[in-house]
């Protein structure tokens, strides 16, 4: 999560298409779209296991956009393939 968080705030959309697992990643991200977001932090809430292959991470995210300030928190899916953990999908709480 925190590697993934990390590539959203330097805009390094290759590392997201490669930790997105390939039943759920876009074709394309647009980071460079007007304007961006200026990323504030990151908090990882809980994570837990499903089972060997499969977890789930809660997080909140902070963000400004045109100066305003703004929260997300997500609860996002994970699925281990070959080794490797590969973001899946997310559920955005209120």
């Amino acid at each position: 999560m925190r590697s993934r968080y990390s590539a959203y705030v330097l805009g390094l959309e290759s590392y997201l298409l490669a930790t997105w697992h390939p039943a759920t990643r876009p074709a394309a991200l647009d980071l460079e779209a007007s304007p961006r977001p200026q990323w504030l932090g990151l908090t990882v809430k809980s994570h837990a296991p499903l089972d060997a292959t499969h977890a789930t991470v809660e997080f909140g995210v902070r963000y400004k956009l045109n100066g305003r300030a703004f929260r997300l928190h997500e609860t996002s899916r994970f699925e281990r393939v070959d080794g490797r953990w590969l973001y899946v999908d997310g559920e955005i709480r209120e």
